[in-house]
């Protein structure tokens, strides 16, 4: 009679494990993901996880019905299949799906669309400009696929036509207009332009109008691309539902950006979640396999590197630099330069400011829902300041850009600071394509520079994602302001510098010594080594200490260090 250990029990799609104690030490060993404390063990159902754990029954077998034991041997098999067929694609052993566009795919275009048939979910996080639509556009050629739901930035429909029209002119697209639920199918007596007789092959949605449509497109669904996914990247909100909605269906889901996370590791479990649901588990397994955080603190990945050799090998994303698919550019020269500011501006901040500030730095958590509301408004206050105060020698050092034959795009965050900038530099026919500017307008405006006679497109930090063509005529870009994640910074770069480009890019970040820019700047530092350690495992990381405190409380404590100093010096001339 075998000796068994203990028992396994499969409840609501979680196995329960009950073993001895010495047993349950190997079993917490084995799996960092499972709570290092407790009796019962509780770990999600994965087919990793079954394999892994069925593995560990060779080895110490326990009690398991029948059904479970099925249904865990299924799992196994699964995970084996895709193991193998995914290690054939990458070694070359396997062919390519063929795709029938109209501008035949390069080879590595079509190996994420040949990925995601084996996969289900794949996060495509290819460098941009190596042509990630068109891999998504890909498995649009199966009419099982058809109709296919893409998901954009509110700026983006217009690229998604413009490319449908290009590489599948065949297909008929259809934006969807309100945020309520309408026919997408022309009833009896109906004229409404851009409906047909049965339903569009590719129905293009913004995120926000997504909120009135997830349960309706979740229906209709055969594949859902998440363009710029990094949308996904926030649990937290109205919209992440309604894309979790969209994506509890069966349908494929490929996700694409550059830029997958903004801020710190932990943000990719809310990525690959919508992606491919039971790839990481629960959040708090991933948490405690992957992250480290102090209580209150964003979930940091302990080891980048390991974490992005991962998710390849387990073909959970797909990362191509231009150098790996031959389209590789040259490197992009970054000039920080520090410019003149005028410190007055944020002198003046005033009371207000400093009784937001003394908040911030509060400590304790009965505090901790004021302090989260004084750290938007000291944020919003300091970096507007910020901006403000350098404003005019940011217009200048455009200006000579200018004048030296350059077009520039320049990148801003504030509207005060766009209109100091527009007002300085208006002889020079600048356009300004933010978060303000309607779709007609942005396509107005990125006109104009692209053929007509704007030499400056003031851009919003984060209006331009997925914006293709300014390549072709511009090389220079400026930051006059800054964003607090450096893959904001990296997508701003590839509007210039993506595939078309002839010319090295230049991008000069204008930096003053004053407000939230130095500590801004060093933050950023920290929050690419989680972004790189991820997409370029092997690759060079830059080397920081984390500084272990929140940037606000940083920028809080050195502004309220600065108007004691300043208020010291004036007593004393006053003396």
């Amino acid at each position: 009679m075998t000796t068994t250990f203990g028992t396994i029990t499969r409840i609501e799609g979680r196995w329960q494990i009950e073993c001895e104690p010495h047993v349950r030490a190997r079993i917490r060993r084995m799996f960092p993901r499972i709570p290092q404390s407790g009796g019962v063990i509780d770990l999600s159902d994965t087919p990793e996880n079954s394999r892994e754990l069925g593995w560990f029954l060779d080895r110490y077998p326990m009690v398991l019905a029948d059904a479970d034991a099925a249904h865990m041997a299924q799992q196994t098999l699964r995970h084996i299949d895709q193991e193998q067929r995914l290690a054939d694609l990458i070694a070359g052993r396997a062919d390519l799906l063929p795709f029938d566009l109209a501008k035949p795919p390069r080879d590595y275009q079509r190996e994420p669309a040949t990925m995601l048939e084996i996969r289900g979910g794949l996060l495509l996080g290819d460098d941009v400009g190596v042509g990630k639509t068109v891999s998504a556009i890909c498995p649009m050629t199966n009419p099982a696929r058809l109709p296919a739901v893409v998901v954009v930035p509110a700026h983006l429909p217009g690229h998604w036509t413009e490319k449908l029209a290009e590489f599948a002119p065949a297909l008929r697209v259809h934006i969807i207009r309100a945020g309520r639920p309408y026919p997408l199918v022309r009833q009896k007596g109906q004229r409404r332009t851009g409906l047909w007789e049965s339903l569009p092959d590719v129905i293009v949605v913004s995120y926000h109008k997504l909120r009135g449509w997830a349960d309706t497109l979740v229906e209709l669904a055969r594949y859902v691309v998440f363009e710029e996914c990094q949308q996904l990247r926030r649990h937290d909100s109205e919209i992440y539902r309604a894309c979790r909605t969209l994506a509890s269906g069966n349908a494929p889901r490929m996700g694409l950006s550059a830029t997958p996370i903004y801020n710190y590791g932990g943000e990719f479990y809310n990525v690959v979640r919508i992606l491919l649901p039971d790839a990481l588990g629960e959040r708090d397994e991933f948490i405690r396999e992957w992250c480290s955080a102090a209580p209150g603190d964003q979930p940091r990945l302990r080891d980048p590197a390991q974490f992005g050799a991962w998710l390849r090998r387990e073909g959970v994303m797909l990362r191509r630099s231009r150098r790996d698919v031959g389209r590789e550019l040259p490197p992009v020269t970054v000039v920080p330069h520090l410019v003149e500011s005028d410190s007055a501006v944020v002198d003046q901040l005033g009371g207000d400011a400093v009784a937001l500030a003394k908040i911030v730095l509060q400590k304790g958590e009965a505090y901790r829902g004021q302090k989260m509301q004084a750290a938007g408004e000291f944020d919003a206050l300091v970096r507007q300041a910020t901006g403000v105060a350098k404003a005019p020698y940011v217009a200048e050092f455009v200006r000579m850009l200018v004048e030296s034959g350059e077009k520039v795009v320049l990148f801003g965050w504030h509207r005060e600071v766009y209109r100091i900038w527009m007002k300085r530099l208006a002889d020079l026919q600048p356009v300004l394509y933010t978060g303000s500017e309607s779709l007609p307008e942005k396509a107005e405006a990125k006109r104009r520079f692209i053929e007509g006679d704007a030499r400056i497109l003031i851009m919003s930090l984060r209006s331009g994602a997925g914006v293709d063509g300014l390549q072709h005529v511009c090389r220079t870009v400026v930051f006059g302001e800054f964003d607090w994640s450096p893959g904001v910074h990296e997508q701003c770069l590839g509007r210039v510098d993506r595939d078309g480009q002839q010319d090295p890019v230049m991008a000069y970040y204008l930096e003053s010594e004053d407000g939230s820019d130095p500590i801004v700047i060093d933050v950023l530092g920290v929050k690419r080594q989680q972004s790189e350690g991820v997409r370029n495992p092997g690759g060079p990381l830059v080397e920081r200490a984390d500084i272990g405190e929140d940037a606000l409380q940083r920028v809080a404590r050195e502004f309220l260090r600065s108007q004691g100093q300043r208020a010291l010096d004036a007593e004393q001339v006053a003396a």
